[in-house]
């Protein structure tokens, strides 16, 4: 049998670099994967509605909407909002803040590549404020993003040297700013269902795309967006109890609207969301 020829070999991209960096950090976490289904008809509705509004119409992102309610699900879940750290003296550190870690699918001197901005303080930030950043770093050119001068860094040291200091970027001491305390990945533009990413922190949040499926609703089957999140803790920090717990309340917040939007009654004409512990889809 004759074999295709053109194979090529080569070193890893220098765009790539920082990614195998932090896979070697990830490495040591103990990962523990959960997921559930989010009814998105009233934030649907209440995106529509800011869409379509005659004054300061503005688009909302899936990706923004989650980014605001992990910051106040992790507001009110302090021990799901910190990191692990230390060898001989194992050390938990728990943030006041939440700072979110997006991940951002950029074109970087020709090569594809997976990026990572922290957002701080997302917990105290408004939905525009955030969908703002969102906006800058989704239109702006890698070389444009302040926040990623040390990953640019990252991508032009040796690999000894970058290596070193990407863990001493990591340290404990350190992590909140070069990791942020929780991370979020989205894979929604793609027809993907369900994924599981260890995005470095004692949390990490993935989204799906959004799919219409049969729900029952007060007896009656009917049809409603969902949207697949997944949740991604690392053990030696928290229990799968508490992660449970984040999960049914990130759920919660982002069926109910909680605390996200200035005027939930924009969307008043979608259907009532159910509790978290009354399931919307069954």
């Amino acid at each position: 049998m004759n074999r295709p020829t053109g194979n090529e070999a080569g070193r890893v991209p220098a765009q790539r670099r920082h990614t195998l960096h932090f896979l070697r950090f990830v490495h040591a976490a103990s990962p523990v994967y959960l997921d559930t289904e989010v009814d998105m008809t009233r934030l649907l509705a209440h995106r529509g509605a800011a869409l379509g509004g005659a004054a300061g119409c503005r688009r909302y992102s899936v990706v923004s909407y989650v980014l605001a309610a992990v910051g106040r699900v992790l507001l009110r879940h302090p021990d799901a909002n910190a990191a692990y750290g230390g060898r001989l003296v194992p050390r938990i550190v728990r943030y006041a803040s939440v700072d979110a870690k997006l991940t951002l699918d950029k074109i970087s001197e020709g090569q594809r590549a997976v990026l990572a901005v922290v957002l701080p303080a997302v917990h105290a930030s408004s939905l525009a404020e955030i969908q703002r950043t969102v906006d800058r770093l989704r239109d702006s050119a890698v070389a444009e993003i302040p926040e990623l001068r040390r990953v640019r860094l990252l991508q032009r040291l040796p690999w000894p040297v970058g290596r070193l200091a990407f863990g001493l970027g990591c340290r404990l001491g350190r992590r909140q700013a070069s990791m942020g305390t929780v991370a979020v990945s989205s894979l929604g533009h793609r027809p993907v269902g369900r994924f599981f990413s260890s995005g470095g922190t004692a949390v990490t949040v993935g989204l799906g795309q959004i799919w219409d499926a049969a729900v029952v609703r007060d007896g009656q089957v009917c049809v409603a967006p969902l949207l697949p999140l997944s949740l991604t803790f690392d053990h030696r920090v928290l229990d799968g109890a508490l992660a449970a717990d984040v999960l049914a309340d990130l759920k919660q917040t982002l069926e109910e609207l909680d605390d996200l939007v200035d005027d939930p009654a924009r969307a008043s004409s979608a259907a009532p969301a159910k509790r978290a512990d009354q399931p919307s889809v069954r």
